[in-house]
């Protein structure tokens, strides 16, 4: 680092965009209108007027993180310091506006907490951390890879474990990196939408849903499982301009939520009923004749079957008793959906996190299609979409080392962000359940995981059955985590490599949700030793090379902005209405299609049409009609239930010092009756438990969650030793493996205790 960088350190870590001015900035953008306790009405989410003195460079930026929103980014950087960011107001979904965290983001690159250089850990858990050297991470990383390509005539002894921790484009370079060194074991799968993600594909032959901004044609919105105004909070001004239009908003919730304070009619569902609830409403649709009977004939098969299983085996009656909602409102809601022209359902992902989940999510499909709003504007099941995924993913796609050795007789890995392709080859990687990241660790052999390589992912703060996940890291020989703070996984690594935030790298970013493409442009360098994963595979590539020459085919050299270059396609700039990447420098653009999924009608099934009977779906073990399915069996006496906080993406953000100011710890929340019933008073400090572990922490009492559950949200706390997944198991939901690999995690179904401490 030059003396100007150093300077520019100095500045940066004194940054102007101080705490008490972010604060003041939240309350210019209207984002702390979003506070919990705060008005329960819309504000509208635009950014309020910001003026911005002196000279500066500006660039485009995204959040890359797991969010619905995926905010295009506008930056001010001077003297090589971030200053200032906005929302782009280019995009009409993100509209000048950022949530808290992302308004955030400023602090990241300079916060006091972040990962500096390489350093490795004198004994594994033991917080003797030294700084090292890129070589010498590099040397002693490649050193034991070869290692163990020598012991085990091939690289399955080196594991992968990513998510979502950062989704530009060019951090596929992980995977590139993994295919560059041989054949090595992934731990493929998904925990966030994988159920809901094959029950689409059963009903539609993809996950496509409507452009949310066409939201506002809706007459009628059901928000079943889904809380926008904390997760999705730009979609949220769509909701509010249907509302001004006359269209009813129903929320369907476990919880009473801040989405659920702002819609028209409520429902406290019994947790994993939903499905019951869908079926209950479908059958009185029938009965009273108000499916569109001219949609389900020429646009559907298996609907006759579907209506004799309503006919024998579904009452409404049935329906109340399942899912804790009275007759007479189900019958009310059933009737106003089905008459309303054009109605949605937004499907939320925390319903199909149930042994359920995917027959849930079948059925809720079912409401929407037997009521003719597939395939219209201001219509449709909305869950995600890929549409916009285009990319050349040059990064991703790397050569093998010649002679490469791999794993005989199964496929290769898959993923709901896999884009690969099949793979005709002798060998392949080995596939592992990353559901089951524990149980896979203590249980691969031949050859064990021998190395493990961690990215974009805080596997344990995040992952499941925490206290047999502290066993499974005892095994490797070697674990490598890339972050950019000390969470819970570093704590258990050997060697942390220090990587770039969004504003030091180049890259480009689409969303599962709305049909925008932003470009990251690198505003600023960056800080300290911190590398892209691009440079460090480059890297690595190179240190292989030199101890094993052709041992790993990932280039030496590398410039992150050609790389970023390279993701481009004709398809890619067809799509989006834009003749080269640098168009994108003037703001972001929205891809050119149709705000209907499926508008043409033509689906994805195997039928060509949408399938209420499925016989893929019953070749695959389950049920070829979206037939009810049983819950899981508590084991304990409360349900526990462990959704995003508000504040925070998984383990992200909430780390940071200023957004201290509104989450400054971690809390559980119980209903009085509960609380009651246990000695519990507000405030207390309790102990929750179950079969798999404990937590303590401070309880609040509220009536917003049902008497009969206990929640606590996912976070990681930098000065808290705090986890959730030390209450959490790793049951598998019952769809998830047809499209990602492996099934999804049974999150929301799990049962503790609580009592006074």
């Amino acid at each position: 680092m030059d003396k100007r960088d150093a300077e520019s350190v100095k500045q940066a870590i004194g940054c102007p965009m101080s705490r008490r001015k972010f604060l003041r900035c939240l309350a210019a953008a209207g984002a702390l209108a979003a506070m919990p306790g705060g008005l329960l009405r819309s504000f509208d989410a635009k950014a309020g007027k910001i003026i911005y003195e002196g000279d500066y460079e500006i660039y485009r930026n995204a959040c890359p993180r797991n969010c619905y929103d995926t905010c295009s980014i506008k930056s001010y950087v001077k003297d090589g310091v971030l200053q200032f960011i906005e929302g782009a107001k280019e995009s009409t979904f993100t509209d000048g506006g950022l949530c808290v965290k992302g308004y955030a983001y400023t602090r990241r690159p300079y916060s006091p907490d972040r990962i500096k250089y390489p350093m490795i850990q004198d004994g594994r858990g033991s917080g003797n951390w030294r700084r090292i050297s890129w070589d010498e991470a590099m040397d002693m990383i490649a050193k034991k890879l070869v290692e163990i390509n020598d012991k085990d005539d091939s690289m399955l002894g080196l594991g992968l474990t990513k998510y979502s921790g950062n989704f530009g484009i060019t951090n596929y370079a992980v995977e590139g990196m993994m295919t560059s060194l041989g054949y090595t074991t992934r731990l493929v799968g998904t925990p966030c939408w994988p159920a809901g993600i094959d029950a689409q594909n059963y009903d539609l032959g993809d996950m496509w849903c409507n452009d949310p901004e066409d939201m506002v044609n809706s007459r009628y919105i059901i928000l079943w499982g889904a809380n926008p105004a904390w997760n999705s909070v730009h979609t949220m001004k769509y909701i509010y301009a249907a509302q001004d239009r006359g269209a009813k908003v129903v929320c369907i919730d476990p919880v009473f939520t801040q989405t659920a304070a702002k819609a028209d009619v409520y429902w406290q569902v019994d947790t994993s009923m939903d499905g019951a609830l869908a079926l209950g409403m479908a059958r009185h649709i029938l009965d009273k004749g108000l499916f569109d009977k001219a949609w389900v004939e020429e646009n559907s098969v298996g609907f006759n079957e579907f209506a004799d299983y309503l006919r024998n085996e579904i009452t409404v009656q049935w329906a109340s008793e399942k899912s804790g909602i009275p007759q007479q409102q189900i019958v009310e809601v059933a009737e106003e959906f089905a008459a309303a022209k054009p109605a949605t359902i937004w499907i939320g992902y925390g319903l199909q996190r149930h042994v359920n989940g995917g027959a849930t999510v079948r059925s809720i499909d079912a409401l929407a299609a037997m009521t003719g709003n597939v395939g219209k504007t201001g219509g449709g099941a909305r869950y995600g979409h890929m549409r916009t995924w285009g990319f050349n993913y040059h990064a991703l796609l790397q050569k093998r080392p010649e002679g490469a050795k791999g794993f005989l007789g199964g496929k290769g890995p898959k993923g709901d962000f896999d884009f690969s392709g099949d793979e005709e080859a002798e060998y392949t990687d080995r596939a592992l359940n990353i559901n089951k990241t524990a149980e896979m660790l203590l249980t691969a052999d031949d050859p064990p995981i021998r190395v493990l390589w961690i990215s974009c992912k805080n596997v344990l703060s995040q992952d499941f059955d925490r206290p047999r996940m502290l066993e499974a890291f005892k095994k490797p020989e070697l674990i490598v985590s890339v972050e950019q703070f000390f969470t819970q996984t570093v704590e258990l690594s050997d060697i942390v490599l220090p990587v770039t935030t969004l504003f030091e790298e180049s890259t480009i970013n689409a969303s599962y949700w709305h049909y925008w493409l932003s470009v990251n442009e690198q505003g600023i360098k960056p800080m300290y030793e911190a590398k892209s994963n691009t440079e460090i595979a480059a890297a690595l590539s190179a240190r292989m090379n030199k101890l094993k020459p052709g041992s790993c085919t990932f280039p030496t050299e590398v410039d992150t902005r050609q790389w970023m270059i390279k993701e481009f396609n004709q398809d890619i700039y067809d799509l989006f209405g834009i003749d080269s990447w640098q168009d994108l420098k003037k703001g972001p653009a929205k891809a050119k299609m149709h705000p209907a999924s499926w508008h043409d009608l033509e689906f994805g099934t195997p039928s060509k049409k949408y399938e209420f009977r499925s016989d893929l779906c019953a070749q695959h073990g389950h049920q070829a009609l979206p037939k009810f399915k049983a819950a899981r069996k508590p084991y304990d006496k409360l349900r526990l239930l462990t959704p995003h906080t508000k504040f925070g993406i998984h383990s992200q953000f909430i780390n940071i010092d200023w957004m201290e100011e509104f989450n400054k710890k971690p809390y559980c929340y119980l209903h009085p009756t509960a609380a009651s019933e246990r000695g519990i008073t507000d405030g207390d400090q309790v102990r929750v438990f179950n079969k798999v572990g404990e937590v303590e922490l401070e309880v609040k009492l509220t009536q917003n969650v049902p008497a009969d559950v206990v929640m606590m949200y996912e976070a990681w706390f930098r000065n808290n030793a705090y986890n959730c997944q030390n209450v959490v198991d790793d049951t598998s939901s019952d769809m998830g493996k047809y499209k990602t690999g492996a099934p999804g995690v049974a999150i929301h179904d799990q049962f503790a205790d609580v009592e006074k401490v």
